[in-house]
């Protein structure tokens, strides 16, 4: 056993060494671009793809180092696909997974199985459905607030809009803002939607309403009005049915069970936090919710 290991840490200096050696000739024969590091990231780029054509032409040698930090290869491949689809920066790519975006995708909807791991694995996010765009938690850490910093719902808005860029980053793919505190007039009485978006890919309006609290079912009767005067209203012929997102501090699974069921407007629910969520905690939280379908199944074909 010490043999073994006494073997493998000799084994790992040396290559180590090797690297080491390598990198000096190269750079010296070659010029920049040849550090330890870097001859690193190129043997995993060629463990990984091995046939070149696999390789995209639109995604740089530095996307493909960060994505080695990955090392769930379905979660890779989703951050890969989606890089493409989303046309990421470098700097984009790494918030997203520095973020857990693949985790958020699979816990939103509360549904998580193995076959939605494969599909956004092999495809990334594909918008078929309204709650396709959903993510939980939301993740505003771009605005720098401290976690138990109490906030008005004004000031929140505000700074959503000085960071809209970023905002529309964790949003994700098609969206556009159309503006904030967007009023809405029903006989004599004014309203006034937070945000509102137009979603290019789903052909629809968002609507956003940010609530500092937790959810309540009055919240879900307000947006379902501000969704059917956007629906009778402000649609176009060609657009779809409006949707609204309630986004709160924080959220309660049977308030929005039974407040949510049987409406017929597409109006979700769900959590913001101002900080990075603890990627393991996620992961884990993914797992635990494959297990209990798993067991499911398992007594069904029992």
């Amino acid at each position: 056993m010490v043999d073994n290991e006494q073997a493998g840490s000799e084994k790992a200096e040396y290559g180590k060494q090797l690297l080491k050696s390598l990198s000096k000739e190269l750079t010296r024969e070659l010029g920049k671009g040849f550090s330890r590091s870097n001859l690193q990231n190129m043997r995993l780029l060629y463990l990984n793809y091995p046939i070149c054509q696999s390789l995209s032409g639109k995604l740089s040698f530095t996307h493909y180092c960060e994505l080695f930090t990955v090392s769930d290869k379905n979660a890779r491949s989703f951050y890969e696909q989606e890089a493409l689809n989303s046309n990421w920066s470098v700097r984009e790519m790494k918030r997203q997974i520095d973020t857990s975006l693949f985790e958020r995708m699979l816990l939103s909807e509360g549904k998580t199985n193995k076959e939605k791991v494969l599909m956004l694995a092999k495809e990334g996010i594909v918008y078929r459905k309204p709650n396709d765009i959903l993510k939980d938690p939301y993740v505003f850490e771009f605005l720098g607030i401290p976690e138990n910093k109490p906030m008005l719902e004004k000031d929140l808005e505000k700074a959503l809009i000085i960071k809209i860029e970023n905002f529309l980053l964790e949003l994700g793919r098609g969206f556009m803002f159309v503006g904030s505190q967007q009023r809405i007039t029903l006989g004599n009485t004014h309203y006034y939607v937070d945000m509102v978006f137009y979603n290019k890919i789903l052909k629809a309006y968002v609507l956003i309403d940010l609530k500092m609290g937790s959810l309540k079912p009055e919240n879900i009767g307000q947006m379902n009005m501000y969704v059917n005067y956007y629906a009778s209203e402000v649609n176009d012929e060609d657009d779809e049915k409006p949707m609204g997102i309630i986004l709160c501090a924080d959220t309660s699974e049977i308030v929005a069970e039974y407040a949510l069921g049987g409406l017929e407007n597409q109006i979700f629910a769900s959590k913001y936090v101002y900080y990075i969520p603890n990627k393991q905690e996620l992961i884990e939280q993914v797992q635990s919710v494959l297990n209990e379908i798993g067991e499911k199944n398992k007594k069904i074909l029992d």
